[in-house]
């Protein structure tokens, strides 16, 4: 399926890597039609005009040179086979495109699998030197998390969420989050008294609040204000 899109920016790259990025494709798999070059105008830029292109995507032809190219150890691909042909859907396609792109540009090469369950698209990216697309306490992968998700929705009618996982940090990340609600949980139980825990990003808060929702005696909600928020685990009262 073909989509085209007109952008605008300071310079041509610009306005292309804009496009590029709504398209959610590489610019080796687009047409790249420069409408306006773009000038830097006079004194204090009286008279610049932006350059503006004209970027087309065929999504069809991409995924034959991604299914050709799939033996390359430093080409990304998807290689779960339990979604064929026309169940494939365009979100998951946009999704997987944009992380391999994102990551190949950071320079991290190696495999990438993709799946898609209900409404979660599942995306699992493994090589080495995975660090520089994780960040300091995973914020780079958020990061990517968050742009991802937006690509995705925009090549979906229904509401969809991504589920981003770079080296196993997060896989990692969730079983750590989960040992310290434990500890919190001990705690509230221990004093009776609420017990704050470490500062999280919402997806991190999500975990806990999710796995401590069942937990008899006590109860979580969120305070203070990001990037410093935090769960609170709070004794509930027998009745």
């Amino acid at each position: 399926m073909e989509k085209t899109v007109i952008k605008t920016g300071a310079t041509v790259d610009e306005a292309i890597e804009a496009a590029l990025s709504e398209l959610g494709c590489t610019k080796e798999q687009a047409t790249v039609e420069v409408i306006e070059e773009g000038t830097e105008g006079g004194f204090l830029g009286l008279g610049r005009k932006d350059a503006e292109v004209k970027v087309t995507f065929n999504s069809e032809e991409a995924a034959e040179e991604t299914s050709s190219s799939a033996e390359s150890d430093d080409t990304y691909y998807g290689d779960d086979e339990s979604f064929e042909g026309d169940a494939v859907s365009e979100a998951e396609d946009a999704a997987a495109n944009f992380v391999a792109e994102v990551l190949s540009g950071i320079g991290i090469h190696g495999n990438m699998d993709s799946y898609r369950e209900d409404d979660t698209i599942y995306i699992s990216v493994t090589g080495s030197d995975c660090g520089a697309a994780i960040g300091r306490h995973g914020e780079t992968l958020e990061a990517i998390s968050y742009m991802t998700n937006l690509i995705a929705n925009k090549h979906s009618e229904q509401r969809v969420h991504v589920y981003l996982d770079v080296g196993g940090y997060r896989k990692h990340r969730e079983q750590v989050i989960k040992g310290l609600a434990d500890k919190a949980v001990t705690r509230v139980r221990r004093s009776g008294r609420k017990v704050v825990m470490e500062a999280m990003s919402p997806a991190e808060r999500r975990i806990v609040h999710s796995y401590l929702q069942d937990v008899p005696g006590v109860s979580t909600h969120s305070e203070g204000v990001e990037p410093n928020r935090c769960v609170v685990v709070t004794p509930v009262e027998k009745k």
